[in-house]
């Protein structure tokens, strides 16, 4: 409410030019009807100029009177119906905000303003230039250790964890596995796993740890005589060259029988996951097991830590490997959504609903907002700023009825002069 700004300051002095501009014209009328009455006996003509001078000082009274009525008592003196604006300045801030309400608030304009405005367009053309989303990206890292330090102190990340222990449990495990199995046979893929089942294999065969594993347990199964001769080396050279024959065969033969085994285990399992109640409630049995240990606990623990640090180290890096991924993310939304009108319009058409609606809910509350803060504005600064904007026009009505009401004095004075003469 503080008149500070240069256009305050403008409207200010105008204000006090005109008021003293309406003020001097009024005085001048009260010294010309003066002057004309003491002069009227020498010059009867003065009568004309006497008639319009004082119905001019009397509209320009009865306008001053007005315009003082609306804001102050006139005079000081305590008459009713004066000082309007103070005194209803609480009916005022409620009629305001209502009026707000009802005409600048109401749903049919609202929407229809929020339609002329291309949001998505808006947002496009800010995403697609590259510093502005690498600002967004690196406001965006800033702000995740604290959306994920919000997370953990509110307790939302045991609720996601209760919840996912909760859906898992829910989640039926031989159909989900049937189905994956399906999707992995239906091009071949789970020769793939055997594939990588060879390779381990053949791994082991080369890793002499395990190899004198196996040697000792040979040399554990045959009678000594046989060790006295190495036939334990003997024969852990051949079951490993036999071995390794038989992988590098099935490795290298895609039709080979263990491979048609490998499929028709692959079909009765999932003929089993499929249509077995007793095998799919152990694996139920088995899943829940799972999820009870306390290893799975410290395991989704582990998980959350790891990803706060990593967010945390991200957060502050100055060069963030985050960074740039996202920017260029962000860049690209921004350019599909410049070529995708489709797009844009769905999204016109949520951001008009949702704004609507936010509105909508709202009106009321805006209302009574607006009219709280007029209650509070202090009365003297209320009635500056109303006479900052509006002065200036009130004063022209005083100017106005000051020239109205002497020509109209002039008129009666001329009609009752000429019933005179008749």
């Amino acid at each position: 409410m503080e008149m500070t700004s240069p256009d305050d300051a403008l409207r200010g002095r105008e204000l006090r030019q005109t008021r003293a501009m309406a003020t001097g014209l009024l005085l001048l009328c009260l010294g010309v009807l003066v002057g004309a009455r003491l002069l009227m006996p020498r010059y009867p003509v003065l009568g004309y100029v006497a008639a319009f001078a004082e119905a001019a000082a009397i509209g320009g009274i009865a306008d001053w009177y007005a315009v003082v009525a609306l804001f102050r008592r006139p005079l000081g003196l305590p008459i009713p119906h004066t000082a309007i604006v103070p005194h209803n300045q609480a009916r005022i801030a409620d009629s305001l905000g209502g009026f707000i309400a009802r005409h600048f608030l109401a749903s049919e304009p609202v929407d229809a303003r929020l339609r002329e405005v291309d949001f998505a367009a808006l947002a496009a053309d800010w995403l697609s230039r590259r510093e502005n989303s690498d600002d967004l990206a690196r406001f965006a890292l800033r702000l995740l250790p604290q959306a994920v330090a919000a997370m953990d102190s509110t307790g939302l990340r045991r609720f996601l964890a209760r919840r996912a222990v909760e859906q898992l449990e829910a989640l039926p495990v031989a159909p989900l596995a049937a189905g994956i199995l399906l999707s992995l046979t239906s091009d071949g893929r789970h020769q793939r796993i055997l594939d990588e089942v060879l390779v381990v294999l053949r791994r082991l065969l080369d890793n002499q740890t395990a190899l004198d594993a196996i040697r000792d347990k040979i040399r554990n199964e045959l009678p000594t005589l046989f060790n006295l001769f190495r036939a334990d080396a003997y024969l852990l050279r051949r079951l490993v060259g036999s071995t390794s024959a038989f992988i590098e065969e099935v490795q290298q033969d895609a039709a080979h029988p263990v491979r048609g085994e490998f499929d028709r285990f692959v079909r009765d399992f999932i003929v089993r996951l499929e249509g077995s109640p007793d095998f799919a409630a152990r694996l139920e049995s088995m899943k829940q097991e799972l999820l009870q240990r306390p290893e799975i606990t410290a395991l989704s623990n582990g998980i959350w830590n790891s990803i706060e640090a990593f967010v945390g180290q991200q957060a502050t890096a100055a060069r963030s490997p985050l960074r740039k991924p996202l920017r260029n993310l962000l860049v690209q939304i921004g350019r599909h959504l410049n070529e995708d009108a489709a797009l844009r319009a769905d999204i016109n058409r949520g951001m008009v609903l949702v704004l609507g609606t936010f509105v909508a809910n709202h009106r009321q509350a805006i209302a009574g907002f607006v009219a709280d803060q007029v209650k509070s504005w202090d009365t003297v600064r209320l009635i500056e700023m109303i006479e900052l904007n509006v002065g200036r026009d009130l004063q022209y009505i005083r100017f106005n009825g000051t020239l109205i009401g002497g020509l109209v004095g002039l008129i009666l004075y001329s009609v009752q002069h000429s019933f005179a003469l008749l």
